[in-house]
């Protein structure tokens, strides 16, 4: 098993920036993807940033530019830094890891943490 806890959300004014983290532990060895997610009320959850271990990692369209997903293995926590933050960036953020097997490729699990809340003023 895998437990991911958020942090690091908040309200902010529209141009400020805000740091999440997630932290990571359990049987993280296992997990080959780490992503973020955010979904704002009444809307689909949406993809924002992933990154397969070792490997480069793609941002969506709306974000690009603006965030940055980064890692720190020693402290088995994956961090979302958000910059240039907009009103449409109000979301719950949350953090997913997926394992996989090293056999196959297929996916096994997706793990998510509980979310955190930005919220974004204009």
């Amino acid at each position: 098993q895998v437990q991911l806890v958020e942090s690091g959300g908040g309200a902010v004014q529209a141009g400020g920036s805000l740091r999440l983290s997630c932290a990571a532990s359990g049987s993280i060895s296992s997990i080959s993807t780490m992503s973020w997610y955010r979904q704002a009320p009444g809307k689909q959850r949406d993809l924002v940033a992933a990154t397969i271990s070792g490997g480069a990692t793609n941002y969506s369209e709306s974000v690009k530019g603006r965030f940055t997903m980064s890692r720190d293995n020693a402290k088995n926590t994956v961090y979302l830094q958000m910059n240039s933050l907009k009103a449409e960036d109000t979301a719950v953020y949350y953090c997913k890891g997926t394992r996989v097997s090293a056999y196959s490729g297929i996916k096994l699990a997706d793990y998510w943490g509980q979310g955190t809340q930005v919220t974004v003023s204009s």
